[in-house]
């Protein structure tokens, strides 16, 4: 029943829910991706595994590849904040602490197993490797602000930009690094996100030293 002029129909869904309906397709999305290949998977198999119409699916994706960008994004804000946070004198690879690495897993999807087999396929597939370096492109200037405002300067401050260039490549190659490496050796959940954090860290001390 609905008043008189007004809306039929089901109430306009949060833009919380629509996140989880986000996230939901982009765990299926991986998961097909993984288990049987991008170009066998079909938007109507990415619907049916979340329990939607593929046009729904297109609602929120442009592309099937693109279903798994939330899980490339996530996690951004959660950085970006830490970087704000970063105190004078701390060594940049501590940013990365254990309530960071927390946060960072909680509600993401899969484990890094199936994300460091998802990385795995940005080598081969296109698609998939335009929504990786988009990713990173769309984060970079996140932490340039997050970086500039830790320091008291204008937005669009250069050394906070190329600092923010130099951290965004540190991540997207310890990332890779870590798919290509350890993501498949066996790990179990625990020693897998050991590897991780410590490839992690790692990479950012090495963009600390710059060159020589």
């Amino acid at each position: 029943m609905t008043a008189a002029g007004g809306r039929t129909g089901r109430p306009p869904l949060t833009e919380e829910r629509k996140a989880e309906i986000r996230l939901d397709i982009a765990r299926a999305a991986v998961d097909l991706f993984v288990n049987q290949g991008v170009t066998a998977t079909t938007g109507e198999q990415i619907g049916q595994a979340v329990g939607i119409s593929a046009r729904t699916v297109w609602r929120y994706f442009p592309s099937k590849e693109a279903c798994v960008r939330p899980l490339f994004t996530a996690g951004i804000d959660l950085l970006a904040d830490r970087l704000r946070q970063w105190g004078p004198g701390e060594p940049l690879d501590e940013i990365f602490t254990p309530a960071l690495t927390t946060d960072l897993r909680v509600g993401q999807g899969p484990d890094r197993a199936t994300v460091g087999a998802l990385v795995r396929l940005t080598r081969t597939e296109p698609g998939l490797r335009a929504v990786w370096l988009q990713t990173h492109d769309e984060a970079e200037p996140a932490f340039a602000r997050a970086l500039a405002e830790r320091a008291g300067l204008p937005a669009d401050d250069l050394r906070s930009t190329i600092q923010a260039a130099m951290f965004n490549a540190a991540l997207r190659a310890a990332v890779e690094h870590y798919a290509w490496h350890d993501a498949d050796a066996g790990l179990d959940r625990t020693a897998a996100e050991a590897a991780l954090e410590r490839t992690l860290r790692e990479a950012l001390i090495t963009a600390t030293e710059g060159l020589t």
